[in-house]
């Protein structure tokens, strides 16, 4: 399903662009560009690129070339399940790029339990191009799909007994169906938000079926909040339906879940500011128990 989001009518400005020290510093250690300048032309050219293949707002910031899964609070407990848990499947959904896909991996996730996914495989493509590699030097799985499409991820019950069937070479992918009670970590950064209440929880349901049932699997991540849920007014992201953190609590603990099988972690935090309003992230993790 293509997200029918608000999509406001902006017009590319270079005087957006903004990386932090950090950002910078792994831009540089990925691509091999040593010159801040250089390293701004080069992502400049590729956020002009990737804003003809969807004018994302996110695209307009330059979300892509942000580091974000790092400064969630679910990080820390997801690379320790890279390290100790056998054969952990991480999973990066609507992975835009894949910087936080390469992030993962350079922190210590093996890349070869990694897949990364997203409705439009273009933006995996420029990736590729942003950070000079290729599907050889960057043996990370990728499978392009429709969230919301059965024959990608098959709408089924949640399970809570470990899977009996093997899991799937990630590499022989072309959808996420095999993995269905797999994996050990989904990531999801800017992604529910870009669809109506009603999508959302089917949404969640179908990405709860890929976890796996075992204790501390985790799904974690990020999107436009709100302190009440419902659509937003009088910002730039107005019309985006946005849950509150008791609502999204509720939602997934005794809706997707039964309730007390998961326990959900759900913040509002300040991103924005206007003259009368004032924009939230919404920053979450739901982990089986």
């Amino acid at each position: 399903m293509s997200p029918e989001i608000p999509t406001p009518k902006l017009e590319l400005d270079p005087s957006v662009y903004s990386l932090t020290d950090e950002e910078r510093a792994f831009m540089k250690s990925q691509t091999g560009i040593e010159s801040d300048d250089e390293l701004k032309k080069h992502i400049i050219a590729l956020q002009e690129k990737a804003w003809k293949v969807y004018p994302y707002p996110c695209i307009w910031r330059f979300g892509f070339a942000k580091l974000k899964i790092s400064r969630l609070p679910a990080y820390p407990h997801v690379l320790n399940l890279g390290k100790e848990r056998q054969n952990a499947i991480f999973l990066d959904m609507a992975c835009c790029f894949g910087t936080d896909t390469r992030k993962i991996v350079v922190d210590g996730f093996p890349a070869s339990q990694v897949i990364a996914s997203d409705y439009r495989p273009d933006f995996w493509h420029l990736g590729h191009e942003l950070y000079k590699s290729t599907s050889e030097t960057f043996p990370v799985a990728f499978v392009a799909g429709d969230a919301f499409d059965s024959s990608f991820i098959t709408a089924a019950p949640v399970t809570y007994e470990k899977s009996a069937t093997p899991t799937p070479s990630l590499a022989s992918l072309t959808a996420l169906t095999p993995l269905q009670g797999h994996i050990s970590a989904i990531h999801a950064f800017s992604f529910f938000h870009l669809f109506k209440e009603a999508e959302q929880y089917d949404l969640a349901k179908r990405m709860a079926t890929l976890l796996s049932p075992e204790p501390g699997s985790v799904i974690f991540g990020s999107h436009i909040g709100a302190k009440e849920k419902g659509e937003l007014k009088g910002s730039q992201d107005a019309g985006l339906f946005c849950h509150s953190p008791e609502s999204w609590t509720a939602l997934w603990n005794g809706s997707v879940f039964k309730e007390g099988s998961v326990k959900v972690d759900a913040t509002l935090v300040p991103i924005r500011a206007g003259d009368e309003w004032q924009t939230y992230f919404l920053v979450w993790s739901v982990t089986r128990l």
